[in-house]
């Protein structure tokens, strides 16, 4: 098997789908490693630790996609990449096809087997590959909130933890999930009054018993969200449904009832976001202004930390990856339930339930 591991081109993306440590145990199990030239520069990786581990360095990243077997990525393949994607091929990466029709047709289209990291389940259900990248985004989420809300980035001014005398800002999370759980644990470390809103009551005890009543919990009912959306500083939308869009939670008259310099930070946007005034922004554009608020839905938040990010990202997808060069694919697929349950497309048709119901039927979306 030859795995293929590009430079990632997205807008400020830092991170690289394999290390040189891992790409030495790859290489050991009888796997072939191509890594593009500059590959993991960004994150703190050098070509010579590549070359060191048994990868071979590949100047060309249309020779790279040409000459691999399975592709592993970050994140999902931009338009400018579709050419490159190789008939027939795998592609394993972070797909996010709910919010990707176009992307959908071409692996349609070219008969790729498509993984996808954020449906690969482990034995008890969860998303092990969706995990570390849910943690980082929510932590980083307070942490840019907070900056939004200067005064010098046209924020209201105020401080998240306040000081003696002055209140601490409101920051409001949708979603207790590992995300939003994340974003709420920093927010509660830097002394911002706190309130977590989801559906699962169960997620709500386990945030109610951590912080003994310093972060209030609620049920995210549309009366509720709408109360504490006008009462916030800060917003952090982290809602998560597997493989699907991303309900709108936030609507366009909940963010008219927020303050002007307020601040909106959606970690949902990979699935489409949470907030209906949303859109899609970029590490060198993040945020855009509506209704007065500020608005940041950075799909690839994580690079802000490229070189935790990478290691937290590698070091979930190892066992996965080392599974499909020992067993081979079809074996590794057969035997490994979980990495099977990632499989978005193949065969020319989309097999994940949710996303093919959200597209359209199959022979719709193959066609089109």
């Amino acid at each position: 098997m030859t795995i293929g591991i590009p430079r990632e081109i997205k807008t400020g993306e830092t991170r690289v789908a394999t290390t040189p440590a891992i790409c030495r145990r790859l290489t050991a199990l009888g796997a072939r490693v191509l890594v593009e030239k500059h590959a993991g520069v960004r994150a703190g990786f050098t070509d010579a630790g590549y070359r060191a581990a048994g990868a071979t360095i590949i100047a060309s990243a249309e020779r790279l996609w040409r000459s691999a077997d399975v592709i592993l990525k970050v994140k999902e393949p931009l338009p400018e990449e579709f050419e490159r994607i190789q008939p027939g091929r795998t592609i394993f990466t972070y797909l996010h096809l709910a919010a990707a029709p176009e992307l959908a047709r071409e692996l349609v289209r070219k008969n790729v087997l498509g993984i996808a990291y954020e449906t690969v389940e482990s034995p008890d259900g969860t998303l092990p590959l969706l995990k570390p990248m849910s943690q980082i985004a929510g932590r980083l989420a307070t942490q840019v909130g907070a900056h939004y809300l200067e005064s010098q980035v046209g924020g209201t001014g105020v401080l998240l933890g306040g000081v003696p005398g002055v209140a601490p800002a409101h920051v409001v999370v949708l979603g207790a999930g590992n995300a939003g759980a994340h974003a709420a644990r920093i927010a509660a470390g830097m002394g911002a009054r706190v309130t977590v809103l989801d559906l699962d009551s169960h997620k709500l005890d386990v945030l109610d018993s951590e912080y003994h009543g310093r972060v209030v919990t609620l049920q995210a009912s549309p009366a509720n969200i709408g109360h504490a959306v006008a009462e916030a500083d800060l917003v952090i939308g982290a809602v998560l449904v597997p493989g699907a869009r991303a309900p709108v939670v936030v609507t366009e008259r909940m963010v008219r009832s927020m303050r002007p310099g307020s601040v909106i930070v959606d970690i949902a946007i990979d699935q489409g976001g949470c907030v209906e005034t949303i859109r899609a922004t970029s590490h060198q554009e993040p945020t855009f202004v509506k209704h007065g608020v500020i608005h940041y839905a950075v799909p690839n938040m994580p690079a802000m930390v490229g070189r935790t990010a990478t290691l937290a990202l590698t070091q979930a997808t190892e066992p996965f990856v080392a599974t499909l060069a020992e067993r081979g694919l079809e074996r590794a697929l057969t035997e490994n339930r979980g990495l099977a349950r990632g499989i978005n497309t193949r065969a020319g048709r989309i097999v994940n339930p949710t996303i093919a119901r959200l597209l359209g039927d199959h022979g719709e979306l193959a066609t089109n």
